[in-house]
């Protein structure tokens, strides 16, 4: 099954998705209820409006005219004011009126203040959350999922619960607290009336149904194309280079038309369900105003009903239908932030693949031997990179590793610094299975220095010291000396605290290098691993590296992934690996005279390098 079939089939439990959603306000529980309580408030207050027409009309403009029960019982309750002059009832009326609107303005004023930080609030807890899972994640998990869609996890899909927190659930619950309160005033005023009122809900309850099995689908649809969108972006802008040097513009932009129609369409989906459903609630609303109107008036002239009551219900009947209306904006809002909590609650219930056992193994001192004791393992089930490979470092030796592309070389640093496991055997360091391992001690004392260095937005020191407060300045510069950084590092503006841009753009690829030899000193680290880290040097840098690496690599244990073989001649010990096994061992000097693999890429390199010349 695909990622995008498996997305689209994630979660069906919308009330479990919300009593886990809900969970993010606990740590602001002041918040929510003072939500709650404004939210309670400002609906008390917009019921006082309709009463006051009622007692405006049937007390001061139109007085004698009370024939309803109801209308009677608000002559008796009134029967103080009704001996006031009418112009001063009815300025004591609207005076109450405007009171009432004046207090719920600033009460919806402060409860949209509250609601707004307190969703920011859960948003930045949130997107903290799931960058923190998303490091513990096992790198094969970013093998298999494009960084695009993550992107969206973090973006698209937390605005999208963030509108749910801010405009959503709080704002429902004050529909429903207002419907509630406007359906004890009708039957209070009128029960026959108000159930003619409430004789189109079952319309709009069939109308809701349709709407919601209908909307759920489509803002996944949504959502899934926006992920597929950002992918696309995320990649082709990292490789636009490679699109411009093979002239692949028009495709490119062709592909993109394609998948940018598919969220067009989505959308459109989405938007024709959203125009059916709205203007159907407002004709279902006109139909109940209308038979409010009917009944109503028909009891009025038959002097059941006074036209205060009646004027009341059709304000309170547009109050009662207007958040119904509402609902279909506000249940767009909950189907789209539902479609992304499947998302992020997705990426949050993944387990690493790779994490400490219990009690893991946290030593005092590090040796450095390496040993691995007939490890098998493939990336893809079925097709092993590595078949038994078998063999052991010594504390302070350097060992090559070489062979043709595939050979498995570069997977062997990647089991030492378990970034993933082994399907069968052990890979051991002083003694101890890594899986053992405290995985921040093990990764700690191994330091990596790779082919394509990858460096962060900030500044030289910032990418050597990468965050890590222990080591100073002059430990930053120290280790920049040693892999002599530090010339060219000091003839930038700025020196250490130069900007680096995306990727190191702006810097060459040799003094990337060297900044990574930098990093990697810098904490000390008691195994080093060069992963071709001189392949894409140029001869004087490469000079420069060489020189260094005598005393770099001194009293460390070093594994040496090359291709180069003329880097690697001085190595202790050379590994010749040919698709996933271990073929051949020993010195530079022994491989050449044993007339095997070595000896034919050696020959190879060697012919390569005078036919260049």
């Amino acid at each position: 099954m695909s990622i995008d079939d498996k997305e689209q089939q994630a979660g069906v439990y919308d009330g479990a998705m919300m009593v886990r959603l809900l969970g993010y306000t606990r740590p602001y529980r002041a918040s929510v209820v003072g939500a709650v309580a404004l939210v309670i408030l400002s609906s008390l207050l917009q019921l006082v409006g309709p009463l006051a027409t009622a007692v405006a009309l049937d007390l001061f403009i139109r007085p004698g005219e009370v024939e309803a029960p109801v209308s009677r019982w608000l002559a008796e309750h009134w029967l103080a004011v009704r001996a006031i002059d009418p112009a001063a009832g009815l300025a004591l009326v609207a005076g109450v009126y405007l009171l009432t609107l004046v207090l719920t303005s600033l009460v919806l004023y402060f409860q949209g203040l509250v609601m707004q930080m307190m969703g920011q609030r859960i948003m930045a807890d949130l997107r903290e959350e799931i960058f923190a899972h998303l490091q513990r994640l096992s790198i094969a998990y970013f093998d298999r999922h494009p960084i695009g869609r993550l992107v969206t996890r973090v973006t698209n899909d937390v605005d999208a619960l963030n509108e749910l927190f801010t405009a959503g659930l709080v704002s429902i619950f004050g529909d429903v607290v207002l419907l509630g309160g406007i359906v004890l005033a009708l039957f209070w005023l009128d029960w026959r009336l108000a159930l003619a009122t409430f004789a189109i809900l079952p319309l709009l309850l069939g109308l809701s149904i349709w709407f919601k099995v209908r909307a759920r689908q489509t803002y996944r649809r949504v959502r899934l194309k926006l992920a597929r969108i950002n992918s696309f972006l995320q990649e082709h802008l990292t490789g636009m280079s490679v699109v411009q040097l093979f002239g692949r513009e028009r495709a490119t932009a062709s592909d993109f038309g394609h998948i940018n129609d598919e969220h067009r369409v989505a959308n459109l989906q989405a938007i024709f369900y959203y125009a059916v459903y709205y203007p159907m609630v407002e004709l279902i609303t006109a139909l109940g105003i209308g038979l409010i109107l009917f009944y109503g008036g028909g009891k009025v002239m038959g002097g059941a009903l006074s036209l205060g009551v009646l004027v009341a219900f059709l304000q309170y009947a547009q109050r009662f239908y207007q958040p119904l209306a509402d609902l279909s904006e506000k249940y767009n809002i909950l189907q789209s932030a539902i479609a992304s909590s499947e998302r992020v609650f997705g990426l949050l219930d993944t387990e690493p693949t790779i994490a400490d056992v219990e009690d893991p193994w946290r030593p005092e001192s590090i040796r450095g031997a390496v040993e691995l004791d007939d490890v098998w393992f493939s990336y893809e089930e079925g097709e092993p990179v590595l078949r038994g490979v078998s063999f052991r470092l010594e504390p302070g030796e350097t060992v090559a590793i070489v062979g043709h592309t595939g050979a498995g070389k570069s997977t062997l640093a990647n089991l030492l610094l378990r970034f993933y496991d082994v399907d069968s055997g052990v890979v051991r360091i002083d003694g101890r299975d890594v899986r053992h391992w405290h995985l921040g001690d093990l990764r700690r004392a191994i330091g990596l220095v790779l082919q394509d260095v990858f460096l962060f937005s900030g500044t030289i020191a910032d990418n050597i010291r990468l965050g890590e407060e222990g080591l100073g300045d002059a430990a930053v510069e120290e280790a920049a000396r040693e892999v002599h950084a530090h010339e060219f590092i000091a003839r930038l503006e700025g020196g250490y605290g130069a900007a680096v841009q995306e990727r190191g753009s702006g810097l060459s690829v040799g003094q990337k290098q060297l900044i990574a030899f930098a990093r990697a000193l810098a904490f000390d680290p008691r195994i080093l691993i060069l992963d071709e880290a001189t392949s894409s040097i140029d001869t004087e840098t490469e000079q420069l590296i060489q020189r260094a690496l005598g005393r770099l690599l001194a009293g460390r244990t070093n594994l040496v992934i090359a291709h180069r073989l003329s880097t690697i001649q001085h190595a202790d010990r050379i590994l010749v690996m040919h698709k996933g096994e271990l073929r051949e061992q020993g010195t530079h000097r022994e491989l050449l005279a044993a007339d095997g693999i070595y000896a034919r890429l050696h020959q190879l390199q060697y012919r390569d390098t005078r036919s260049l010349g």
